[in-house]
Protein backbone atom coordinates (compact mmCIF):
# COMPACT_ATOMS: atom_id res chain seq x y z
CA UNK A 1 0.00 0.00 0.00
CA UNK A 2 0.95 3.65 -0.34
CA UNK A 3 1.50 5.54 2.87
CA UNK A 4 3.03 8.80 4.07
CA UNK A 5 5.25 8.33 7.09
CA UNK A 6 7.56 10.22 9.41
CA UNK A 7 10.81 8.24 9.60
CA UNK A 8 12.45 10.13 12.44
CA UNK A 9 11.85 12.98 14.86
CA UNK A 10 11.59 16.28 12.98
CA UNK A 11 11.87 14.32 9.75
CA UNK A 12 9.88 15.06 6.59
CA UNK A 13 6.66 13.46 5.43
CA UNK A 14 7.76 10.67 3.08
CA UNK A 15 5.64 8.80 0.53
CA UNK A 16 6.53 5.10 0.83
CA UNK A 17 5.33 1.62 -0.06
CA UNK A 18 4.47 -0.54 2.97
CA UNK A 19 2.92 -3.94 3.50
CA UNK A 20 -0.81 -3.89 4.11
CA UNK A 21 -1.20 -4.46 7.88
CA UNK A 22 -3.13 -7.35 9.41
CA UNK A 23 -5.56 -6.75 12.31
CA UNK A 24 -4.79 -8.37 15.65
CA UNK A 25 -7.09 -9.34 18.49
CA UNK A 26 -9.76 -6.69 19.07
CA UNK A 27 -8.76 -4.81 15.93
CA UNK A 28 -10.13 -4.12 12.46
CA UNK A 29 -8.44 -3.09 9.26
CA UNK A 30 -9.87 -0.02 7.55
CA UNK A 31 -9.61 0.79 3.86
CA UNK A 32 -9.09 4.52 4.17
CA UNK A 33 -11.14 6.81 1.94
CA UNK A 34 -10.18 10.20 3.38
CA UNK A 35 -8.04 11.64 6.16
CA UNK A 36 -8.01 15.20 7.40
CA UNK A 37 -4.78 17.16 7.83
CA UNK A 38 -4.60 18.74 11.28
CA UNK A 39 -2.20 20.95 13.22
CA UNK A 40 -2.05 18.08 15.72
CA UNK A 41 0.31 16.27 13.33
CA UNK A 42 3.03 18.55 14.71
CA UNK A 43 3.00 16.37 17.84
CA UNK A 44 4.00 13.39 15.68
CA UNK A 45 6.56 15.33 13.66
CA UNK A 46 8.28 16.81 16.71
CA UNK A 47 7.94 13.70 18.86
CA UNK A 48 6.20 15.27 21.84
CA UNK A 49 4.32 12.12 22.88
CA UNK A 50 6.24 10.07 25.48
CA UNK A 51 5.45 6.77 23.70
CA UNK A 52 6.33 8.03 20.23
CA UNK A 53 8.19 5.56 18.01
CA UNK A 54 9.32 5.92 14.41
CA UNK A 55 8.60 5.37 11.63
CA UNK A 56 5.02 6.54 12.24
CA UNK A 57 2.14 7.19 9.86
CA UNK A 58 0.28 10.31 11.07
CA UNK A 59 -3.37 11.24 10.61
CA UNK A 60 -6.24 11.19 13.13
CA UNK A 61 -9.26 12.37 11.09
CA UNK A 62 -9.91 9.10 9.31
CA UNK A 63 -12.94 7.91 7.36
CA UNK A 64 -13.08 4.55 5.66
CA UNK A 65 -14.65 1.12 5.36
CA UNK A 66 -13.96 -1.96 7.49
CA UNK A 67 -11.96 -4.27 5.27
CA UNK A 68 -11.02 -7.08 7.64
CA UNK A 69 -11.94 -8.03 11.21
CA UNK A 70 -9.63 -9.53 13.82
CA UNK A 71 -10.46 -12.01 16.56
CA UNK A 72 -12.78 -11.09 19.43
CA UNK A 73 -14.39 -8.18 17.58
CA UNK A 74 -18.15 -8.04 18.03
CA UNK A 75 -20.80 -5.67 16.74
CA UNK A 76 -18.93 -4.71 13.58
CA UNK A 77 -18.95 -6.19 10.10
CA UNK A 78 -17.02 -5.90 6.87
CA UNK A 79 -18.20 -3.08 4.64
CA UNK A 80 -19.34 -0.77 7.46
CA UNK A 81 -18.39 2.90 7.17
CA UNK A 82 -16.39 4.04 10.17
CA UNK A 83 -14.39 6.97 11.44
CA UNK A 84 -11.40 7.14 13.75
CA UNK A 85 -10.26 10.22 15.66
CA UNK A 86 -7.48 10.78 18.18
CA UNK A 87 -8.86 7.91 20.26
CA UNK A 88 -7.71 4.75 18.52
CA UNK A 89 -9.18 2.50 21.21
CA UNK A 90 -7.43 0.57 24.01
CA UNK A 91 -5.88 3.83 25.25
CA UNK A 92 -3.93 4.20 22.00
CA UNK A 93 -3.63 7.50 20.15
CA UNK A 94 -4.16 7.48 16.40
CA UNK A 95 -1.17 8.78 14.49
CA UNK A 96 1.03 8.82 17.61
CA UNK A 97 1.08 5.40 19.26
CA UNK A 98 -0.77 3.72 16.38
CA UNK A 99 -0.26 4.34 12.67
CA UNK A 100 -2.87 6.76 11.38
CA UNK A 101 -4.76 7.56 8.23
CA UNK A 102 -2.14 8.96 5.83
CA UNK A 103 -2.30 5.57 4.13
CA UNK A 104 -4.52 3.40 2.01
CA UNK A 105 -5.10 1.03 4.95
CA UNK A 106 -4.82 1.34 8.72
CA UNK A 107 -5.49 -0.67 11.87
CA UNK A 108 -7.73 0.51 14.73
CA UNK A 109 -9.16 -1.10 17.85
CA UNK A 110 -12.90 -1.75 17.68
CA UNK A 111 -13.62 0.45 20.71
CA UNK A 112 -12.13 3.43 18.84
CA UNK A 113 -14.56 3.21 15.92
CA UNK A 114 -17.40 5.64 15.22
CA UNK A 115 -20.21 4.78 12.84
CA UNK A 116 -20.54 7.07 9.80
CA UNK A 117 -23.99 7.32 8.19
CA UNK A 118 -24.61 7.03 4.48
CA UNK A 119 -25.22 10.36 2.81
CA UNK A 120 -22.23 12.09 4.43
CA UNK A 121 -19.24 12.05 2.14
CA UNK A 122 -15.89 10.82 3.43
CA UNK A 123 -14.19 14.14 2.72
CA UNK A 124 -16.87 16.09 4.61
CA UNK A 125 -16.85 13.65 7.52
CA UNK A 126 -13.07 13.53 8.03
CA UNK A 127 -12.56 16.96 9.67
CA UNK A 128 -15.48 16.30 12.01
CA UNK A 129 -13.42 13.55 13.69
CA UNK A 130 -11.19 16.18 15.31
CA UNK A 131 -12.08 19.81 14.54
CA UNK A 132 -15.77 18.97 14.63
CA UNK A 133 -15.89 16.84 17.77
CA UNK A 134 -13.62 19.29 19.62
CA UNK A 135 -15.72 22.39 18.99
CA UNK A 136 -19.07 20.61 19.27
CA UNK A 137 -18.04 18.98 22.53
CA UNK A 138 -16.71 22.23 23.98
CA UNK A 139 -20.04 23.93 23.31
CA UNK A 140 -22.16 20.99 24.47
CA UNK A 141 -20.31 20.60 27.78
CA UNK A 142 -20.13 24.31 28.56
CA UNK A 143 -22.43 26.15 30.95
CA UNK A 144 -24.05 28.05 28.05
CA UNK A 145 -27.68 27.35 27.21
CA UNK A 146 -29.89 28.31 24.26
CA UNK A 147 -30.23 32.07 24.01
CA UNK A 148 -26.98 32.80 25.87
CA UNK A 149 -24.30 35.05 24.36
CA UNK A 150 -21.57 32.79 22.98
CA UNK A 151 -18.43 34.15 21.35
CA UNK A 152 -16.29 32.30 18.82
CA UNK A 153 -12.75 33.71 18.74
CA UNK A 154 -11.09 32.97 15.41
CA UNK A 155 -12.54 31.97 12.05
CA UNK A 156 -10.33 29.18 10.81
CA UNK A 157 -10.29 25.40 10.77
CA UNK A 158 -11.94 25.17 14.18
CA UNK A 159 -13.79 28.47 14.30
CA UNK A 160 -15.72 28.11 11.05
CA UNK A 161 -17.28 24.91 12.43
CA UNK A 162 -17.81 26.37 15.91
CA UNK A 163 -19.85 29.26 14.48
CA UNK A 164 -22.16 26.82 12.70
CA UNK A 165 -22.57 24.63 15.79
CA UNK A 166 -23.24 27.61 18.04
CA UNK A 167 -25.90 29.07 15.76
CA UNK A 168 -27.64 25.72 15.20
CA UNK A 169 -27.61 25.05 18.95
CA UNK A 170 -29.58 28.24 19.54
CA UNK A 171 -26.88 30.47 21.02
CA UNK A 172 -26.66 34.23 20.43
CA UNK A 173 -23.53 33.80 18.33
CA UNK A 174 -20.83 36.45 18.00
CA UNK A 175 -17.68 35.91 15.92
CA UNK A 176 -14.46 37.77 16.70
CA UNK A 177 -11.43 38.06 14.43
CA UNK A 178 -8.95 40.68 13.28
CA UNK A 179 -9.86 42.74 10.20
CA UNK A 180 -13.01 42.90 8.13
CA UNK A 181 -12.05 40.31 5.52
CA UNK A 182 -13.85 37.46 7.32
CA UNK A 183 -16.94 39.37 8.38
CA UNK A 184 -19.07 38.34 5.42
CA UNK A 185 -18.12 34.69 5.85
CA UNK A 186 -18.79 34.76 9.61
CA UNK A 187 -22.29 36.12 9.06
CA UNK A 188 -22.93 33.62 6.28
CA UNK A 189 -21.88 30.77 8.58
CA UNK A 190 -24.47 31.90 11.11
CA UNK A 191 -22.96 34.54 13.38
CA UNK A 192 -25.50 37.13 14.54
CA UNK A 193 -22.75 39.70 14.85
CA UNK A 194 -19.10 40.15 13.92
CA UNK A 195 -16.54 42.11 15.95
CA UNK A 196 -13.31 43.32 14.36
CA UNK A 197 -10.77 43.07 17.18
CA UNK A 198 -8.35 45.14 15.14
CA UNK A 199 -10.47 48.28 15.07
CA UNK A 200 -12.69 47.70 18.14
CA UNK A 201 -12.16 46.86 21.80
CA UNK A 202 -13.86 43.49 21.55
CA UNK A 203 -14.08 42.92 25.31
CA UNK A 204 -15.72 46.32 25.79
CA UNK A 205 -18.23 45.63 23.00
CA UNK A 206 -19.12 42.31 24.61
CA UNK A 207 -19.68 43.99 27.99
CA UNK A 208 -21.97 46.49 26.30
CA UNK A 209 -23.93 43.48 25.01
CA UNK A 210 -24.30 42.20 28.58
CA UNK A 211 -21.17 40.04 28.81
CA UNK A 212 -20.54 36.65 27.25
CA UNK A 213 -21.61 33.43 28.92
CA UNK A 214 -18.98 31.56 26.95
CA UNK A 215 -15.95 32.51 24.87
CA UNK A 216 -14.67 29.63 22.75
CA UNK A 217 -11.06 30.37 21.80
CA UNK A 218 -10.15 28.64 18.54
CA UNK A 219 -7.27 30.77 17.18
CA UNK A 220 -3.81 29.92 18.59
CA UNK A 221 -2.75 33.35 19.82
CA UNK A 222 -2.32 33.62 23.58
CA UNK A 223 -2.45 37.41 23.71
CA UNK A 224 -5.54 37.62 21.48
CA UNK A 225 -7.30 35.07 23.69
CA UNK A 226 -6.36 36.95 26.86
CA UNK A 227 -7.53 40.26 25.38
CA UNK A 228 -11.04 38.82 25.11
CA UNK A 229 -11.29 37.49 28.65
CA UNK A 230 -12.75 40.69 30.11
CA UNK A 231 -15.67 40.31 27.70
CA UNK A 232 -17.06 37.55 29.91
CA UNK A 233 -20.09 38.29 32.03
CA UNK A 234 -20.62 37.14 35.62
CA UNK A 235 -19.97 33.40 35.99
CA UNK A 236 -18.82 33.32 32.38
CA UNK A 237 -16.24 30.85 31.15
CA UNK A 238 -13.56 30.82 28.52
CA UNK A 239 -12.91 27.44 26.90
CA UNK A 240 -9.68 27.10 24.93
CA UNK A 241 -9.48 24.56 22.11
CA UNK A 242 -6.61 26.20 20.20
CA UNK A 243 -3.28 24.40 20.49
CA UNK A 244 -0.56 26.93 21.17
CA UNK A 245 2.51 27.31 23.34
CA UNK A 246 1.89 31.04 23.70
CA UNK A 247 1.60 32.53 27.15
CA UNK A 248 -1.92 33.69 27.95
CA UNK A 249 -1.49 36.60 30.36
CA UNK A 250 -4.34 36.73 32.88
CA UNK A 251 -4.31 38.08 36.41
CA UNK A 252 -6.03 36.46 39.41
CA UNK A 253 -8.14 39.63 39.75
CA UNK A 254 -9.62 38.99 36.30
CA UNK A 255 -10.80 35.57 37.49
CA UNK A 256 -12.16 36.89 40.76
CA UNK A 257 -14.00 39.75 39.10
CA UNK A 258 -17.31 38.10 38.25
CA UNK A 259 -16.22 34.60 39.32
CA UNK A 260 -15.04 33.87 35.82
CA UNK A 261 -13.11 30.79 34.72
CA UNK A 262 -10.88 29.45 31.96
CA UNK A 263 -10.29 25.83 30.95
CA UNK A 264 -9.30 23.70 28.00
CA UNK A 265 -11.15 21.11 25.92
CA UNK A 266 -9.99 18.41 23.51
CA UNK A 267 -11.55 15.78 21.28
CA UNK A 268 -13.38 12.91 22.99
CA UNK A 269 -14.23 9.25 22.56
CA UNK A 270 -15.86 7.43 19.66
CA UNK A 271 -19.36 8.07 21.05
CA UNK A 272 -18.59 11.80 21.08
CA UNK A 273 -17.65 11.59 17.41
CA UNK A 274 -20.92 9.84 16.63
CA UNK A 275 -22.89 12.57 18.45
CA UNK A 276 -21.01 15.23 16.50
CA UNK A 277 -21.65 13.47 13.20
CA UNK A 278 -25.35 13.03 14.00
CA UNK A 279 -25.80 16.69 14.92
CA UNK A 280 -23.89 17.79 11.82
CA UNK A 281 -26.07 15.71 9.52
CA UNK A 282 -29.28 16.75 11.28
CA UNK A 283 -28.34 20.45 11.16
CA UNK A 284 -26.72 20.36 7.69
CA UNK A 285 -23.34 21.50 9.02
CA UNK A 286 -20.33 20.84 6.80
CA UNK A 287 -16.68 21.85 6.96
CA UNK A 288 -15.16 24.02 4.26
CA UNK A 289 -12.45 21.84 2.72
CA UNK A 290 -9.73 21.57 0.12
CA UNK A 291 -8.86 18.05 -1.05
CA UNK A 292 -5.46 16.65 -2.02
CA UNK A 293 -4.42 13.18 -3.18
CA UNK A 294 -2.24 11.26 -0.71
CA UNK A 295 0.79 11.90 -2.91
CA UNK A 296 0.46 15.66 -2.19
CA UNK A 297 0.42 15.27 1.60
CA UNK A 298 3.39 17.63 2.00
CA UNK A 299 1.61 20.36 0.07
CA UNK A 300 -1.57 19.87 2.10
CA UNK A 301 0.37 20.02 5.37
CA UNK A 302 2.28 23.15 4.36
CA UNK A 303 -0.90 24.94 3.29
CA UNK A 304 -2.52 24.03 6.59
CA UNK A 305 0.46 25.21 8.65
CA UNK A 306 0.64 28.52 6.77
CA UNK A 307 -3.13 29.07 7.18
CA UNK A 308 -3.57 29.22 3.41
CA UNK A 309 -6.13 26.43 3.26
CA UNK A 310 -9.83 27.36 3.58
CA UNK A 311 -10.35 25.82 6.09
CA UNK A 312 -9.53 22.11 6.40
CA UNK A 313 -7.23 20.10 4.15
CA UNK A 314 -8.33 16.53 3.43
CA UNK A 315 -6.29 13.75 1.81
CA UNK A 316 -8.07 11.34 -0.53
CA UNK A 317 -6.88 7.81 -1.33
Amino acid sequence: MKAVQISKRNGPLELVERNIPEPGRGQVRIRVEACGVCHGEVVALEGHHPDMQYPRIPGHEVIGVIDQIGDDVHGWSQGERVGVGWNGGHDETTGLTLDGGYAQYMIAYADGLARIPEGLSAVDAAPLMCAGVTTFGALKHSSARAGDLVVIQGIGGLGHLAIQYARKAGFHTVAVSRGRDKEELALKLGAHRYIDAQSEDAAKVLQEMGGAKLILATAPNGQAIADLFNGLGANGEMVVVAGSGDAMPLSPVQLLNGRRSVRGWTAGQAKDSEETISFSVLSDIRPMIETFPLERANEAFERMMSAKVRFRAVLTM
